[in-house]
């Protein structure tokens, strides 16, 4: 019997099969993908083979190859991964510029990643209704980046309906990704998206300005405009894995762009003469906080960083 996962609930996993019944399933065995070191070796999204139970549950015994996946570091002292989605056609990155802040480095950390497992992705600036004019001029600025780079922004609010439109248009037919820091309005805008859901909506902190836990495991949802989305725990931080030094740069395309007038095809874009890329950061053809976020996933490429104290 073939479906696909709909839910993990960290016990259990809910498979939708191609006849549209819902099947509790656990994995059979010792099950790892090779070459994959994660701590959820299947994920929502996950097109699999399951075989029924005498008490109508079922035990997932493959997995179908994976158009994409989209893959996070488990801790920050783990070589483990954990896998967000898989077979995803595009993610939506929710961010707020406050209530609670959504860093430019976790931004592109999120791009990157996705960019690095051809994924594409939506940056979804909410809460809009409640910009002053800094915020606005921030929103202006930083929606300026993003697209002149080419990704698709769109600013939203659940509470007046801005933005809602476009959303479901570029949902539509999809298999989409919602991430994003708690707090960020997720689980709102996916209410607005989904009449009638009704996930549970959290507060934020007054002393963090930070968002609380709502989503407690990963799901899919169909979209009434058809296509599905699925919905994943808020992230607090976005460590990278596996990424090859001298390949960083691929993942940011506007460094990748003028890194072809470098001197030297290895240039790390640090200290090298004849570095296009730091002209350009010094000509501000390159964003200050995007060379940042660059050089943090460098960091994180190196493998000491992560290795555990003795």
């Amino acid at each position: 019997m073939e479906g696909t996962v709909i839910k993990n609930t960290g016990s259990w996993y809910v498979v939708r099969t191609t006849d549209d019944q819902l099947i509790n399933c656990k994995v059979k065995g010792n099950f790892r993908i090779k070459g994959i070191r994660t701590t959820n070796p299947v994920a929502v999204g996950d097109h699999v083979g399951i075989s029924l139970t005498p008490d109508n549950t079922g035990f997932i015994n493959s997995i179908h190859t994976r158009k994409n996946y989209i893959i996070r570091r488990a801790s920050n002292l783990s070589k483990e991964s954990h896998i967000l989605a898989a077979n995803i056609d595009c993610a939506f990155l929710v961010v707020t510029l406050r209530e609670p802040v959504t860093t430019t480095t976790f931004i592109d950390r999120f791009l990157a990643t996705a960019e690095a497992y051809n994924i594409t992705t939506v940056l979804v600036f909410n809460k809009c209704d409640i910009w002053d004019e800094d915020d606005k001029e921030l929103a202006e600025a930083m929606t300026y980046l993003y697209e002149s780079i080419g990704y698709k922004v769109i600013h939203t609010s659940a509470a007046t309906g801005i933005g809602i439109d476009t959303l479901i248009a570029t949902a539509k037919d999809k298999v989409s990704l919602f991430a994003g820091n708690s707090g960020v309005g997720k689980s709102s805008l996916i209410n607005t998206l989904i009449p009638g859901i009704n996930l549970k909506v959290g507060e934020i902190s007054d002393i963090h300005h930070t968002g609380t836990h709502t989503t407690t495991f990963s799901e899919m949802h169909r979209l009434p405009c058809g296509g599905e989305l699925i919905d994943i725990p808020g992230v607090k931080g976005f460590g990278t894995i596996d990424f090859d030094a001298a390949e960083v740069s691929h993942y940011f395309p506007e460094i990748f762009k003028i890194s072809e007038d470098c001197r030297y095809n290895n240039c790390t874009h640090t200290h090298e003469p004849g570095c296009a890329v730091v002209q350009a950061l010094e000509e501000h053809r390159i964003s200050q906080s995007r060379y940042t976020s660059y050089l943090s996933i460098m960091e994180d490429s190196n493998p000491d960083k992560y290795r555990k104290p003795f």
